[in-house]
This record gives C-alpha cells, structure tokens and sequence, in this order.
C-alpha cells in the first residue's frame, strides 16, 4: 500500500507545481482538500480551498513562477497519508516546505490536508 500512497502523492503534487508553473491558481488549489489550512508565512493562514486559490492567483499576478523542490523528502505517517518537507525556490523567491500533510481520498488521488511553508526571500 505505501507504494501506491507515494505514488498518489508525487502524482499529485507534480500536478501542483505544474498548475502553479502555467499560472493556473485553480489548478493548485485543486490539489487541496476542501478545508485545508495553509500557513504561508509571513503572509497568514489561508482556510478552505477558495481562499487559497487567490492566495496563489495573488502569487501568480505578481509575477511569481518557476517553482522547484529542493531535495523533497517523503515520510508514510499511515496507511493514508505521506509528509513532505522540502527546500523550494521560484524566480522571485526561495524558502522551506515545514509541512505538507498528503492524505489519500477515496478516488486513490492524494490532497493537501495541510500545508506550511515559509518564504526567505
């Protein structure tokens, strides 16, 4: 099963680094459960998918692109969720994933349940 949850989990967040990169907010917040929580530091804690589509479109419209990881690791919590944490940069800044909580939904795709991260320039 782990095999299958980490592939759920590179899947989906591949497929958010692919909507953020074409400029597509709705693509990232797509990736979310319905009632995440985002905590963005220093810029505040977003809740709920609509909010943390225009946190992300606001990202986009100002010009924010190109996000990579930087050697991301993988932790299986459980049999339905995996932990990411990771360096990343983009073209106008660089920071630390603290937290991504992947959990697996019903239709075998992961979501984000909780996200944390910081910008550090």
């Amino acid at each position: 099963m782990s095999q299958t949850l980490l592939d759920a989990v590179h899947s989906a967040s591949q497929n958010w680094k692919n909507a953020f990169n074409s400029g597509d907010a709705a693509g990232c917040a797509a990736q979310y459960e319905a009632d995440a929580v985002m905590h963005a530091r220093p810029f505040g804690t977003f809740t709920g998918t609509e909010q943390i589509q225009a946190f992300w479109q606001n990202l986009i419209n100002d010009g924010f692109s190109d996000v990579e990881y930087i050697e991301p690791s993988f932790e299986v919590v459980d049999s339905q969720s995996v932990l990411l944490k990771s360096g990343w940069k983009m073209n106008q800044a660089q920071g630390v994933i603290h937290k991504e909580l992947w959990v697996l939904q019903a239709d075998g795709s992961a979501k984000l349940r909780e996200d944390d991260f910081e910008a550090q320039g």
